[in-house]
Formats: structure tokens, sequence, C-alpha cells
């Protein structure tokens, strides 16, 4: 914005003097192009106010900023090294600071590998520290075994970005550029009911929706449904047959189609909305029109082959070719993948785009994403294309997720079932006593969709897990019924000491949060890793990252409630003598960044449970 501002001003200038010196002819058509000018120019001025105000209340990615200043300060003191090692990470233990910069040990490999400098990683970690720049955050650096750099924040500094957060609630780190991201999930079957197969990808493609949607980016969240082929040869050959009839425009078939997604479709939503997901029907014959084309294009470069009348392109690296049109002249899941990802690159402009897909379609996925390189569609050094691989769902039992008699779980049974142990949940703990109706259905709705969700998000989706209504429901440990508990004893903390939102957000204008306290430090800046937690599951999409900081940051809590009063109370009385407002604070700053975190996970909290 900045470098067109500078543009459009010099632009300005050079119309204003051939004004002044009448060189134009058309002296009206230069003013209509000066306002349209100013005009612009007005508009990106503003834009870039915007900009900087959204920057100034952004969270500060502490890591982040701890990267620039010794990158800064390894650049300083060894100029000739390229692309030296830059780590910073959080401490594991309070003794050794808050974080740890761990370059010194790779730049001495570097040395002596490229220069033959044979340097001890003490005296590079000593040196890089003497270069480091001025800052408003590290309060001191130590230099600790064979060359960690201990680092120790200012208090101010966190106390500061504390105060930040709870006036201008939690905003997502600065990313740059808004860019545009298509994610590919949930893949439901025309004419089949969703199951349990279906679970995975549909909460884990609508938690990564909602990540880079609260980080800024275009989002568009879609599902490609598929066509269904039974394992019977005959039915399978009329499929086939009728396949073909539809994708030439039989009007018959394609009435008798539509009829058959409509019905897919309410029962699809029955699910969407128990789960709060969003999304945009893509289905095959949203592309249909386009795969002549893709055909064609392939054809035209000269990447086709004929094989048995079947067109097929191979892909350098993949041993499986790619068929693109069959024998009998109809198209495949490979004419269609294509079609769709030419779509969302040339057509959506898509930047980053994100399949949502089970591990078992890696290798079809990479073969379609080498070939729209390979066809000249997209550079992966300047656009993303993904693949989230995730594992199956798991019986207690280590095997696929089935129901007694051997079929496949419905997953609106398995929603059905949540609900019900929710509920009876709730009643051995006797919330029905104490709950109005209204507060008891909540409960039981954020308790029983929540546990689905968190069990599944919590675990690497690289990994298979074991689906365990038992666990997923147990209040101890880092599962939704634990969180969605401690968050609601959180929030009641300032309603039990009569301090409202209103008295919350005047005393963070006016209070300075004291982090003397070793458990109020390490809870402050637990509360402010959340940036960081975030930029790492953009870059590598994995969600069970969030789960476990939320889990981190509700034990941290729990540390510090069971150590710093917040109210204190007549022994005797009951009644509240004291409220440490800083503590207050501090407990609305957790709530605050719990809350945005199950918004990202898809996750309702109730207020009392």
């Amino acid at each position: 914005i900045e470098n067109e501002i500078k543009l459009l001003t010099a632009e300005i200038e050079r119309l204003k003097n051939f004004g002044c010196l009448g060189v134009s002819p058309s002296l009206e058509g230069l003013r209509d192009e000066n306002a349209k000018l100013k005009y612009r120019l007005n508009f990106l001025q503003k834009s870039l106010q915007e900009e900087r105000s959204k920057t100034a209340k952004s969270m500060i990615n502490i890591n982040s900023c701890l990267q620039e200043i010794f990158g800064a300060a390894i650049q300083a003191a060894y100029p000739d090294l390229e692309n030296p090692p830059l780590v910073v990470t959080p401490s594991q233990q309070p003794k050794f600071g808050d974080y740890q910069c761990n370059s010194a040990m790779g730049i001495t490999q570097i040395l002596l590998k490229t220069k033959e400098q044979k340097v001890s990683p003490r005296e590079i970690a000593e040196k890089i520290s003497k270069n480091i720049p001025a800052n408003e955050c590290i309060e001191k650096v130590e230099i600790a075994g064979p060359g960690f750099i201990n680092v120790h924040l200012r208090k101010d500094f966190v106390s500061k970005q504390l105060s930040s957060l709870l006036m201008n609630g939690v905003q997502p780190p600065a990313v740059g550029k808004r860019k545009k991201v298509v994610v590919d999930f949930s893949s439901p079957n025309i004419a089949k009911e969703m199951h349990v197969g279906h679970l995975r990808s549909t909460i884990i493609g609508e938690s990564m929706c909602r990540l880079f949607e609260f980080a800024g980016y275009d989002v568009l969240s879609m599902f490609q449904g598929r066509k269904r082929f039974d394992t019977e040869e005959e039915f399978k050959k009329r499929a086939y047959q009728c396949v073909v009839l539809l994708q030439s425009k039989n009007p018959d078939f394609i009435k008798a189609w539509e009829l058959i997604c409509d019905v897919s479709r309410k029962e699809f939503q029955k699910i969407y909305n128990c789960l709060d997901i969003t999304l945009i029907e893509r289905g095959e014959s949203f592309y249909h029109e386009m795969m002549k084309d893709i055909v064609k294009e392939f054809e035209d470069k000269g990447f086709v082959q004929v094989d048995d009348g079947r067109k097929i392109v191979f892909v350098p690296g993949f041993p499986v070719p790619l068929t693109i049109m069959k024998s009998d002249g109809g198209y495949t899941y490979d004419t269609s993948d294509l079609a769709a990802l030419k779509h969302r690159l040339c057509e959506e402009k898509a930047d980053i785009l994100i399949y949502v897909v089970d591990s078992g379609q890696s290798v079809h996925l990479q073969t379609v994403f080498a070939a729209g390189q390979m066809i000249g569609w997209y550079d992966p050094k300047v656009t993303r294309v993904a693949h989230a691989a995730f594992g199956v769902v798991l019986g207690e039992d280590k095997k696929k997720f089935k129901t007694r008699s051997g079929d496949t779980v419905r997953l609106i049974d398995l929603l059905e079932e949540g609900l019900k142990r929710a509920m009876d949940k709730l009643k051995d703990k006797e919330r029905d006593k104490v709950l109005t109706a209204e507060e008891l259905k909540a409960a039981q709705t954020s308790v029983a969709f929540g546990c689905i969700k968190y069990a599944d998000l919590s675990h690497n989706r690289l990994n298979d897990y074991v689906f365990s209504f038992d666990k997923m429901l147990d209040d101890r440990g880092n599962t939704a019924a634990y969180l969605l508990y401690a968050f609601t004893r959180i929030r009641a903390i300032a309603r039990l000491a009569n301090i409202d939102e209103q008295m919350l957000r005047k005393a963070a204008r006016e209070e300075v949060l004291i982090l003397d306290h070793e458990k109020e430090w390490k809870l402050g800046k637990c509360i402010l890793r959340f940036p960081e937690i975030l930029q790492k599951i953009l870059e590598d999409l994995l969600l069970h990252t969030l789960c476990d900081y939320l889990y981190e940051l509700a034990t941290t809590f729990t540390e510090f409630y069971d150590n710093c009063y917040c109210v204190e109370k007549d022994r005797q009385s009951g009644q509240i003598v004291k409220v440490n407002m800083w503590r207050l604070l501090l407990c609305e700053a957790t709530a605050t960044i719990m809350a945005k975190g199950f918004d990202i996970l898809g996750i309702k909290p109730v207020q009392r449970m």
C-alpha cells in the first residue's frame, strides 16, 4: 500500500504540472484523471491507517519478535554467513529463563565446514549476545552449558501485552497480505448416509477454516460430493453406463440425479447443523463442463497416451498414470479432481489450497498436484497446495470403528449416542438440580459435540485414534469436558465477586497487571504464547498443538488460582473483604484466550455447567 501511495502521489504531481504548462490538448481529461487518482489515493491512505490500527491491536508473537532480534544479532556478529540457523524456543524450565536461542551450535558446524574455523559454541553465543539490538522485550540474557542463550523477558513488557489483550480482545497476529484459502473437506457420498469415516475430515476441515478466517485470510470452505458404486459387478456395470448418460446430459437421468442429491443434501445438513459446520457444495457435476477442456489441454500439451481406448497421463516420479477419459468416453475421479484443481487455482485464484482427505488418498492427490505443476497451473514456490492427511477412527479393540454387527457406524447415531451419554454425565453430577431446563440442554449439547470434536482434534491427525465415549467424557485430563468445566469456573470467579464486565473493562484500562508471584508470571507468559501457537498451526496444519496449549493454559491457571488469592473472604462470615483486581484480570485474560481457542476448534462453551 505504501509503495502504491508513493506512485500515486508522484503521478498526481506530474498531471498537475502538465495542467499548469498547458501541455495536454485535453485539460478536462487531465482533471478527470487527477480526480480519479486522488480518490484512489484517499482510499489507500484510509486502508493504510486501518492496517496500522489492526497491527497496533494485534497480539504480538513473542517468539517471532525474539527471532527478529536474534536474527539481527547473528547478522551483526557474523555478516558473512548465509542463512545461519535461527532457533528460538520457549524454555522448558523456569530456571533457564523464558525462551532460549539455540543457534550457536549450528553456527559452529557451519564455520567449521565452510571456513574451516574451529570456534566453540559458547564463544559464538557470547558474540551473538553482545550484538543484541535495543528492544522492549528482553530483560537480560545468560549463556548456559555449551552455548544456549537463555532469555529473560521484561515483566513490564508482558504486563503491557496482557493489558492490550484485555482492552482490544483477542486479535489475530499480523500475517501480511490477505490471501485466499480454499479448503476441501467432508466429501460425503451421494445416496449414502454419512458414517464415522466422514467424521475426521469434517471436524478437521471446519477447524482449519476457522483458524484461517481468524488469521485474516479469505476462506472458501467446500466439499466435493462423490458418486456411489457398490461392489457387485453387475450393478457397477450399470452404474458406469448411467454415469456416461448423466455426463451426456440425458434429461431423465439428470432429473433423477437431482432428486437423489436433494434427499442426500437434507440428510447431510442435519449432521452439519449438529456439528456447526458451514461449507459450500461443489460436487463433481459442478466441474463437468470443464472436464472436456481438461482432456483437450493435456492432449494439446502432448501429455496424453492412449491405452486400450483409455486416455492416460503419466506424471514424472509417479508409477500409476492418471486416467482422464475411459474407453467408453466417460470421465473419472482423476478428471474431476484435475478440473477442481484448475478451477480453484485459475478461477478462484486461491493462494493456499488444502485438501483434508484421509491418508489412503495421498498418492492419488500428490499425482494430481504434480500434474497441475507439470502443465503449468501453479508454481509451488508461490502457491501452497497441501494434502492435510489423517488416519482412521478405531474402536476400543484397535480395529476400524464398527457396530457390533460389523456395520459401519452411522454418524447421526454416533452424535445421538453422544447426546445421551452427555446428559447421563450431567445428571450423575446432579447438574439437573441446579440448572434450568434451557441451561441443561445447552450444557448437554456443548459437552456432547465438544467432546466428540476435541477427542479427534487433540490427536495428531496423521495417526489413527481410538474412539471412546468414556475417555472423551472424563472431566480429568486433556479432554473437552475438563476444559469446558475449567472455563465455566474461571468465568464464574468475577461473577461471584460481584464484578461485572464494565468494571473489568475499566480495570483493564487503569490497573497495572502485577506479575510478582511466580505463578502470576507463569500464567501471564502462557497466555501470550497463543499467537505463536496459531502461527505454528498455520504452517504445519496440526491442530492438536492448539488442544495441548489449551490444556496447558487450563492447568497453569489452576496452579495460579491455588496459590494466588483473587478474592479474599472473611473466614467466619464468608464476606468478601478484598478483591485483587489484577488477578481477576488474569482470570479474564485466560478465559478470553480459551474462548477464542474453543471457537477455532468449533466448540461452544456455556456460562453455567
